[in-house]
């Protein structure tokens, strides 16, 4: 590889594209707890109430008639945000793809 691409090495591998890295003897362990910080100060959510369990998957979700419509674009990119979140966050995954729906 090193004949096709110039490469260096820059020292043990610790962040990259917003997942923090933990190389452990039991182990390579991935978390995105920064990138969820930043999230939840991008979106103005620190003052949120929060849940251990995101949502039940029995829950039905339905157009509300007398609804408020929504800025499409801040929508899509919070519904994005969360979407690469799940890269770590499996137990996120049911309640985020119901919301993109």
């Amino acid at each position: 590889m090193k004949i096709e691409f110039e490469m260096s090495m820059m020292g043990e591998l610790t962040f990259f594209l917003g997942l923090q890295i933990m190389q452990l003897k039991d182990g390579i362990f991935l978390s995105q707890s920064k990138y969820a910080r930043e999230v939840v100060k991008k979106f103005g959510l620190e003052s949120s109430k929060h849940f251990k369990t995101p949502m039940s998957t029995t829950t039905k979700l339905s157009k509300e008639a007398s609804g408020k419509d929504v800025a499409q674009k801040l929508y899509r990119s919070k519904i994005g945000s969360l979407l690469y979140l799940t890269t770590s966050r499996i137990d996120i995954s049911f309640s985020v793809g119901a919301c993109a729906r």
